[in-house]
């Protein structure tokens, strides 16, 4: 049995924004932390080069920090589709199961931490991210303002066909709601401080349509001829995959150049 976590896509994506704010020195570490566990749960770190033990990720990170840390990126794989990831194939594999992954940057070579389960006793539930050698080497992802128009543009098509398509059998109110909750920003997770504005709206605009994703999927189109059902389904695939990207771009920009 794996022990890797259900793709949640939001617990890597957290750790990335919050440990980069930290590194550029807009956070103290203490808040960065706080804000990456209240965003999921309390996280260990095992693993790691110098320490194998099982660590605080508080501990963890400052530990990295003293390594040399100057980076971290997120990576959001699906089948077919090692977005943000290098190699060599037990991260992939690992970082593919559970869905996300966060490569740091080192001097010695960039590692890899991916999420699992950490059940203790009856009622302790968390994170352990379980550390990995990555390759050295830049993963083939799309700049912030590439993923800012695919995903604008994938919008406007996917929707389209959404509506055309659960039209038929009437839109379940749930991806209604989340459809018309893009147009309301305050209601759209963001980004830690210091990054770009762009990545502000591109990740909150993201969020919310990997919602309207996931729920279309767990819905399945109840009442669709097996057309439709085909066409519904490649419309998903097309949004999962502009979001995954604006995602990672959004939470990988914290140190591109200013303009």
């Amino acid at each position: 049995m794996s022990e890797a976590l259900p793709p949640r896509r939001d617990t890597a994506a957290a750790l990335v924004a919050w440990g980069n704010a930290w590194l550029g020195g807009h956070v103290g570490l203490d808040e960065a932390v706080d804000a990456v566990e209240r965003a999921a749960c309390p996280q260990v770190v095992g693993g790691l080069p110098d320490d194998p033990a099982d660590m605080p990720l508080r501990r963890a990170l400052a530990a990295l920090r003293v390594a040399g840390m100057r980076t971290l990126r997120l990576a959001l794989p699906a089948p077919g589709d090692p977005l943000g990831l290098t190699g060599p194939p037990e991260l992939n594999a690992a970082a593919l199961d559970a869905g996300e992954a966060v490569l740091v940057g080192l001097p010695d070579g960039p590692l890899g931490l991916v999420p699992a389960e950490d059940r203790r006793g009856s009622s302790y539930v968390g994170i352990r991210w379980r550390c990995y050698r990555s390759r050295p080497g830049i993963a083939d992802v799309p700049s912030l303002p590439e993923a800012d128009r695919q995903l604008a543009m994938a919008m406007r098509e996917v929707t389209e066909t959404l509506l055309t398509v659960d039209g038929a059998a009437g839109v379940p109110p749930q991806i209604a709601d989340a459809l018309a909750d893009l147009r309301d920003p305050e209601r759209c997770a963001t980004l830690a401080p210091g990054y770009p504005p762009r990545a502000h709206r591109v990740a909150a605009l993201a969020g919310r349509l990997a919602v309207v994703v996931d729920l279309a999927r767990r819905l399945e189109g109840q009442g669709l001829t097996a057309a439709q059902m085909s066409r519904r389904e490649e419309a998903l695939r097309v949004l999962d995959r502009a979001v995954r990207r604006a995602r990672v771009a959004a939470c990988n920009s914290a140190f591109d150049p200013v303009g």
